[in-house]
């Protein structure tokens, strides 16, 4: 059955990821934990682990099929790279870039498929979600930004746009509260606390 806790008293902090326990503070009710006061146990020690693979499955999976996909991804990639510099006029810039586009690609494939491992497996996961975080600024303007598609588009690119928003909101989460207490860094926290 779940178990809902207070919030520790002031100045305690709330639970130690390096214990992956849960304080033994007085139990409250369900309806006060939904209205935000308290803590979940199962949740913050299992939801995690769901959060985790959630996050990092579309980064895997899209930096995998980048790689299986190479020369379908670099046409798409320089015809997305054509379409939103040219929309400022700066069609110099994009034939200039287009040599380097393999580079830019294989990048890309590495930063999703390395850490996206970092936020599925919980390994300096912090890092990981704020390297994925930054990587999706340049790639949800040059990709989604509606505004520069054919009208026709617009609303699907939009979608695709507010996705990608939606995602980095759960990277910067992750980023603030680090990746749950069943994750690697926190077997790592709990190990070096072990040996001080």
């Amino acid at each position: 059955m779940a178990h809902f806790v207070s919030e520790p008293p002031p100045g305690r902090g709330r639970v130690d990821p390096g214990t992956a326990t849960m304080p033994q503070t007085t139990p409250r009710s369900a309806w006060n934990f939904w209205a935000g006061e308290g803590q979940n146990a199962g949740l913050e020690r299992y939801g995690a682990v769901l959060a985790r693979v959630l996050l990092s499955q579309i980064f895997l999976m899209s930096g995998v099929s980048k790689l299986l996909g190479w020369s379908g991804m670099l046409g798409y990639t320089s015809a997305n790279f054509h379409r939103f510099l040219g929309w400022y006029g700066a069609d110099g810039l994009a034939a200039a870039l287009d040599p380097m586009l393999p580079v830019l690609l294989g990048v890309a494939a590495a930063t999703e498929i390395i850490f996206g491992l970092s936020v599925f497996l919980g390994f300096r996961a912090r890092l990981g979600a704020l390297v994925l975080f930054l990587f999706l600024i340049p790639t949800t303007l040059v990709f989604h930004s509606f505004w520069t598609h054919p009208e026709a588009q617009h609303q699907e690119q939009m979608i695709n746009f507010m996705k990608n928003l939606a995602i980095m909101g759960g990277l910067l989460l992750m980023v603030i509260f680090g990746p749950g207490f069943c994750s690697l860094d926190a077997l790592k926290w709990k190990r070096d606390g072990q040996h001080d």
